[in-house]
C-alpha cells in the first residue's frame, strides 16, 4: 500500500469517527490535546501522523490506535 494511500485511509477513519461522536476537528483537538489545523490535515490525509498523536486520537475517540489503521 502506497504512503498517500495509508494516509488517506487513517485520515478517512478519523473523520468518520468524529463525525460519529457529533465532534467538530476543534472538539477533537481539545479532546485530544492536538491542534484543530492539524486534526484536519490528519483527515485530508496530508499529515504523516506521529504514533504518539495516532495513541492520542484513538484515546479521544475511545478506540485502540490499531483501529486507526488500515
Amino acid at each position: 500500500m502506497a504512503a498517500k494511500e495509508i494516509l488517506s485511509k487513517v485520515g478517512k477513519r478519523v473523520r468518520d469517527l468524529r463525525e460519529a461522536k457529533g465532534w467538530s476537528q476543534e472538539e477533537l483537538g481539545f479532546q485530544s490535546g492536538l491542534h484543530r489545523n492539524y486534526i484536519g490535515g490528519i483527515e485530508r490525509g496530508e499529515r504523516n501522523l506521529a504514533l504518539l498523536n495516532l495513541e492520542k486520537l484513538a484515546k479521544a475517540l475511545g478506540v485502540h490506535a490499531r483501529d486507526l489503521l488500515p
